[in-house]
């Protein structure tokens, strides 16, 4: 199955932000320590993950074809069009009619679109009729089943 979306829509520069509490420190993948246990600030999820609110849209992905590179069945991605795309960014891309999401990179000496799944071959780009959407700057999912969405 190849990677498709839902378009969910742009980001809201008008509503007030949702204020959600950061804890201060660092969380450890070991044995907390009782003297992290305070509160650092308030923080803005949408202030502190798009850089560009008039050029940012989300979408959810569909498909097993960037699980290697963490994108799964139903995320959430950022998408932020104001950006230009470099090697080894993931892309939101329209290729000869076809929306995709692929990391851009090298193949055989050309350009293409790299597939975190390797049941799919790399679309190499010379030739084609490609238009970037944007660049996928952040990726959300939930790590815990029935929340979310």
């Amino acid at each position: 199955m190849t990677m498709t979306f839902d378009i969910l829509g742009r980001v809201d520069e008008v509503t007030p932000p949702t204020l959600l509490p950061l804890a201060a420190g660092e969380v450890r993948a070991g044995f907390p320590s009782p003297a992290d246990d305070y509160l650092e600030r308030d923080l803005d999820l949408v202030g502190h993950l798009v850089q560009h609110p008039s050029a940012t849209f989300y979408v959810r992905a569909k498909g097993d074809s960037m699980l290697s590179f963490g994108i799964f069945d139903g995320d959430l991605l950022i998408v932020d069009r104001a950006l230009d795309p470099r090697p080894g960014d993931v892309l939101i891309a329209v290729v000869d009619g076809e929306l995709t999401c692929k990391r851009l990179g090298m193949t055989n000496g050309c350009t293409a679109l790299i597939s975190g799944n390797s049941a799919y071959s790399p679309i190499v780009l010379d030739g084609c009729d490609v238009t970037v959407w944007g660049v996928v700057t952040h990726n959300i999912h939930a790590h815990r089943r029935g929340v979310g969405r």
